[in-house]
């Protein structure tokens, strides 16, 4: 029993201990806190800053696409034949009415022949008829004219004005094959011409260039089968997608600046040719024309093309680097720096055009100062903030660094894009 006791008067003096112990380390935590000034605010955050400046801004959209050529078309045979003469290959340049290609002709020769032979005989036979219907003409009137004296009976007239009725018609029929035996000739004639086989077109460049060529000497063609493809690459035409929410900011007129990896160090200046008046329903894009002129042909069709346009700009603009945008409280802004407080400001912004690494501030207008571009994600308003040494603070100090040393930061800022 004395153990028991014993052991319970251990255990309460030393939770007595540990009590004491415990209230004397919150004493000095007050004190300290006292003497401090009382409760500590958040930290000061590093930042790097940045002068609001004024410059020219351009809002350039940027779209890819492919080059095809201005006009492009097939050239076909009209008439089943045997390919004899192949004049032009891939490549080659070929004027408007040039011979490309030569078929077998000997079928649509014997056929001229045989037509000029049936146009003959129609002829001949129609002198033949002129040469009756004149004798049934003049028998007519000599029985007139007996008949008139009382010698000629009337049926005798008759008879001759039957004899020329006839005749006549006849002779009608037989004008009716010549037109028709001379249209067959000039058929037959015209399907020996197709045996020479021309590229042939109306508008634009008077040469132009073999793209590809499907056949070869001695292949048996049908009518309209492939032979040959005929490109006008100068000018040339690029061909681009944009979406509903450029769609609005593009006219015809507007100029383009054409790129591409293939031909490095080149650029050409377009307009837009043609801007399509429907979006696709699967993509929500348009199609857009611009066209440029490739003198030395360096662009080619099918090359994979970047087209800069620009959709506007703005002169001595109020600019921001965009890396200094944040949002805070669902509302868009930048950190502006008060040097005598050593806090950082939350301003809500308006932005404009974007344009790389630069944002336009619309609203509020003549915004002036400095913005933070590094640490603003740390930031809330009214944050304190330590400044970086370049930008004329000393990160253990807080103090202002000497002025000359301000104007060099002044200076690498300005170098800075």
């Amino acid at each position: 029993m004395k153990k028991q006791t014993k052991t319970a008067l251990i255990v309460v003096a030393v939770a007595a201990a540990a009590g004491f112990l415990g209230w004397q380390i919150i004493a000095r935590i007050i004190q300290s806190s006292k003497t401090a000034g009382g409760p500590r605010g958040p930290a000061p955050v590093a930042v790097e800053i940045q002068s609001i400046e004024r410059a020219d801004i351009q809002n350039i959209g940027t779209f890819t696409g492919s080059l095809i050529p201005k006009s492009q078309f097939i050239i076909s045979p009209k008439i089943s034949g045997k390919l004899k003469k192949l004049y032009v290959n891939i490549g080659d340049r070929v004027k408007r009415g040039q011979i490309m290609a030569i078929l077998d002709d000997e079928e649509y020769r014997q056929q001229l022949i045989q037509a000029e032979a049936d146009l003959n005989v129609a002829q001949a036979n129609l002198e033949e008829t002129r040469s009756a219907t004149e004798f049934a003409e003049r028998e007519l009137e000599r029985v007139k004219q007996l008949h008139a004296r009382g010698i000629s009976a009337d049926s005798e007239l008759d008879s001759a004005k039957g004899a020329f009725s006839s005749q006549g018609a006849r002779f009608k029929v037989a004008q009716a094959q010549v037109a028709n035996r001379e249209s067959a000739k000039k058929a037959a004639e015209l399907r020996l011409s197709y045996t020479r086989i021309q590229a042939a077109w109306d508008e634009g460049a008077v040469t132009r260039v073999v793209g590809e060529r499907f056949v070869d000497e001695g292949a048996l063609l049908s009518v309209n089968s492939p032979m040959l493809s005929i490109l006008e690459i100068e000018p040339l035409i690029a061909v681009i997608h944009v979406s509903d929410k450029d769609y609005f900011k593009l006219e015809v007129g507007q100029s383009a600046e054409i790129t591409t990896a293939a031909v490095s160090g080149r650029k050409a200046i377009g307009r837009i040719a043609r801007i399509a008046p429907l979006l696709q329903e699967t993509s929500r894009e348009a199609r857009l024309e611009i066209e440029f002129s490739n003198p030395d042909e360096v662009f080619k069709p099918g090359m994979f093309i970047r087209a800069r346009i620009e959709f506007g700009n703005q002169s001595a603009a109020v600019v921001v680097p965009v890396s200094s945008i944040v949002n805070r409280m669902d509302r868009q802004g930048i950190f502006l720096i008060d040097r005598e407080t050593k806090t950082a400001r939350f301003v809500p912004v308006v932005t404009g055009i974007i344009s790389g690494d630069i944002a336009e501030i619309l609203e509020p207008e003549n915004l002036s100062g400095e913005v933070v571009v590094l640490g603003q994600h740390l930031l809330i308003p009214d944050s304190s903030v330590i400044l970086s040494e370049e930008d004329g603070e000393s990160p253990s100090s807080g103090e202002k660094s000497p002025p000359e040393k301000k104007s060099v930061s002044e200076k690498k800022r300005g170098d800075r894009p």
